[in-house]
């Protein structure tokens, strides 16, 4: 039976050869897609992991920072300090905007953070970490961007004096790292006319032009033009103390939302990139059909030209599960070529991607089998006819 499958094989070698290149495409991409959701799932994780927090505050009745916008006045983080269990807590800012270089401009998730506490950049691969308290970033690899680049950040410049790695947001941008009063004049800054409008709308107002009251005024402006918000507190806690018995006080007494690691990730997996995983998930759905309708068309193919010389093996007493077999063999040797051409495929366009994309080999072996389920499934239509072939065929032919 091998031989017969073997033989018929190397008979028609260049249109099976091609078809499991083509097949082998078309597995690669699935891969891929399969990558991508991977990718996806560890972005998020990592995120989380280059954070170094147990815990994240954020406003209450908010899944932020990362899934929904949050914001906290920043002497917020001197009260969670003063609570049994914390060991560390850090403000934190995060938003993503288009950040300046010369004439070009890269996607990024700019993080504003206290230097030394959570939040801030882990290890280098080159420079240095931020030393001054204004305009030096630590930018991700991904950016592109080199030790000594100026990049624009709204109208400021800031000068990159450190790269690390792995430093992305759940959506898979890289991450500027600058400190976080400027951070917060980013965020939240105004264009010159409005300043300009809100300046004279607050010196028309009766209450801030009090004579009885100099200085008024310009303390309501000062005010006006400054700005103490943050999106997080990261806290650590103290070895020895349960998370979620650090969280609970937070969350009934100083009216805030408290997420764990647990919790944060559940949000980030779960419901951040739910829509993202089902629309893969129906990707590698349509491409598993593609694939088990290219190899039982090119395995039907190749049983209809064969006909007559099925109808002499059933002359001769071929029993039917020799020539069922000899098809199958076919199809699952299709199947082998196909898989072996995608998943070198993967291997090597994966990396050229903009998103992560994460090829485990888990998923490798579990697409293998199902590779050769789909090519079992789509040889019966092949086989069907083979075996409903009339032996007084090879005598009438």
């Amino acid at each position: 039976m091998i031989s017969l499958a073997g033989r018929d094989i190397l008979h028609s070698a260049g249109k099976f050869v091609l078809t499991g290149i083509g097949l082998g495409l078309l597995i690669g991409v699935t891969l891929t897609m399969a990558g991508l959701y991977r990718g996806m799932v560890e972005d998020a994780r990592v995120l989380l992991d280059n954070s170094r927090a147990d815990l994240w505050v954020v406003q209450q009745d908010t899944q932020g920072p990362y899934a929904e916008s949050s914001s906290l006045r920043d002497d917020v983080v001197r009260t969670v300090r003063g609570l049994p269990g914390v060991a560390r807590a850090a403000n934190v800012t995060y938003f993503t905007m288009q950040v300046g270089r010369g004439s070009t401009e890269v996607r990024a998730m700019v993080v504003g953070f206290e230097p030394g506490g959570p939040g801030s950049p882990g290890a280098l691969v080159a420079g240095r970490q931020v030393t001054r308290s204004h305009y030096e970033a630590v930018a991700d690899v991904k950016t592109g961007f080199a030790v000594g680049d100026r990049i624009r950040i709204r109208r400021q410049e800031y000068t990159v004096v450190g790269l690390t790695r792995r430093a992305v947001s759940s959506g898979g941008d890289p991450m500027v790292f600058i400190p976080l009063k400027d951070a917060q004049e980013a965020q939240f800054l105004k264009d010159n006319d409005a300043i300009v409008n809100e300046r004279a709308r607050t010196a028309a107002n009766p209450a801030f032009n009090r004579p009885g009251v100099p200085g008024l005024l310009d303390a309501v402006q000062a005010a006006q033009s400054s700005n103490h918000n943050v999106n997080a507190v990261l806290v650590q806690v103290a070895p020895g103390w349960d998370v979620e018995q650090v969280a609970q006080p937070i969350r009934r007494w100083k009216h805030l939302g408290a997420f764990t690691r647990a919790q944060m990730e559940e949000i980030l997996v779960a419901k951040l990139i739910a829509t993202s995983a089902k629309q893969i998930g129906m990707f590698l759905v349509i491409l598993a059909i593609v694939s088990a309708a290219i190899v039982a068309f090119i395995i039907y193919t190749m049983t209809l030209g064969k006909i007559r010389e099925i109808a002499v093996l059933k002359l001769i007493g071929t029993r039917n599960r020799t020539i069922a077999g000899m098809i199958l063999q076919q199809a699952l040797g299709l199947g082998v070529i196909g898989f072996a051409v995608g998943k070198i495929s993967a291997t090597f366009w994966a990396p050229l991607f903009p998103k992560y994309v994460l090829l485990e080999p888990g998923d490798a072996v579990r697409g293998l089998l199902a590779v050769m389920v789909i090519c079992a499934v789509a040889s019966t239509l092949a086989i069907r006819t083979a075996l409903r072939v009339d032996p007084a065929a090879a005598i009438g032919g």
